[in-house]
């Protein structure tokens, strides 16, 4: 019940909170919402105090009360680490297991969930989209920049999915079993563990023309770079400590070959490639090159999530344009010179933008559903 004070309270938001500009909101609609959702509780007086912000609601100064009453009455809109505490308690643990057991039968289970998590993330936001399988072959895996990801990032997901599902029944979303297998394959690569915010409701558009334009590009500059991850509220320290997680997994020969044969009518090697790396990636990727043939982004420990992946940078052996960029330009190459030498720090930073990219685009409450089979949109 409200008293008084409470009372004196809203009346002074009221006051001090009028906007300068007119703001209709229908007067049936909130007396709709307030008779159906809240005055059963109320007392004549309360009633009396509601009607009457209601009645300033209608004269245009109650944006800011209306935002704060659709918040309160749905409950919702806020990623928290304990969000299973009482409805799934034990999904890391269960989550968890499935990925190391998927690693144990190959160890493409690492880079291909972490990528599969940082290409969900990037459109339409971290909502198991680009788990959506269609028999139209028009979902968001579908889109040509998503044709590479590996079918173990997929199964991965899948696995710790059923595993889930037979513990906690339509209580975890796919959105949150990827977000927490992303974490558990760094771990198990020999890198940063962190908390994974969960809460994330899985989206209910999976389309492959929403794709292009929401990914980078092999060639990026570093502006284009900036740009992108801006969009998706993450720094350039940020764009930086993710494009480390290039010290895991493959890449196929097109998306470089550019690099070793026609990169301009002066030099068709790009000059900053390292002479010896270039001479290894044409000897791997030759022209005309079986279009199935991946190499190693990291030459050095493909298979450890490290620090390396600078150092390689600073040596001259990034293998796309927008990885070497980074120690190329000035602006980046501090941070690029940081995390070569200090591991610490590349991990911290790594930890905290895997967090924020969490974050990006997520879907809660009635914004999305919970889906039984990760692959079906309306399971």
């Amino acid at each position: 019940m409200w008293t008084w004070f409470t009372n004196q309270l809203v009346y002074t938001i009221v006051r001090g909170w009028k906007l300068a500009f007119s703001f209709s909101f229908p007067l049936w609609f909130a007396y709709i919402y307030i008779y159906i959702n809240i005055s059963p509780f109320w007392s004549v007086h309360e009633k009396e105090v509601i009607v009457w912000l209601v009645e300033e609601m209608e004269r245009g100064y109650m944006l800011l009360l209306v935002v704060l009453i659709i918040a309160m009455g749905r409950g919702e809109g806020q990623l928290a680490e304990n969000f299973y505490s009482s409805s799934c308690p034990n999904v890391e643990g269960i989550v968890r297991q499935a990925v190391s057991t998927k690693f144990g039968q190959t160890f493409t289970t690492i880079p291909a969930t972490l990528r599969l998590f940082f290409h969900d993330c990037f459109v339409t936001g971290c909502d198991a989209s680009t788990m959506v399988s269609s028999p139209n072959g028009d979902a968001e895996k579908d889109a040509p920049d998503n044709l590479s990801l590996a079918g173990d990032g997929f199964d991965t997901v899948v696995k710790a999915k059923q595993a889930v599902e037979a513990a906690c029944p339509k209580v975890v979303s796919c959105a949150d079993i990827l977000a927490l297998a992303a974490r558990d394959v760094v771990v198990l690569a020999g890198g940063p563990s962190f908390n994974v915010e969960l809460g994330r409701r899985d989206g209910m558009v999976s389309q492959a023309s929403l794709v292009k334009g929401n990914l980078p590009e092999p060639d990026f500059t570093l502006s284009q770079l900036n740009a992108m991850f801006a969009k998706n509220n993450l720094n350039q320290i940020d764009m930086i400590a993710l494009s480390g997680a290039h010290t895991l997994g493959f890449s196929h020969c097109n998306r470089f070959a550019n690099r070793l044969y026609s990169f301009s009518s002066s030099s068709p090697v790009d000059p900053s490639l390292n002479a010896e790396y270039a001479q290894q990636l044409m000897n791997a990727c030759p022209r005309n090159v079986d279009p199935s043939i991946a190499i190693d982004m990291d030459p050095v420990t493909p298979r450890t999530f490290d620090n390396v992946y600078f150092q390689n940078l600073v040596s001259g052996k990034g293998l796309f344009t927008s990885d070497e960029v980074l120690f190329s330009d000035p602006a980046s190459q501090p941070t690029v010179n940081d995390f070569a030498k200090n591991s610490g720090d590349f991990n911290g930073a790594f930890a905290t933008a895997m967090r924020k990219l969490g974050r990006v685009g997520v879907k809660t409450g009635s914004q999305g559903r919970i889906r039984t089979d990760c692959t079906v949109i309306n399971s």
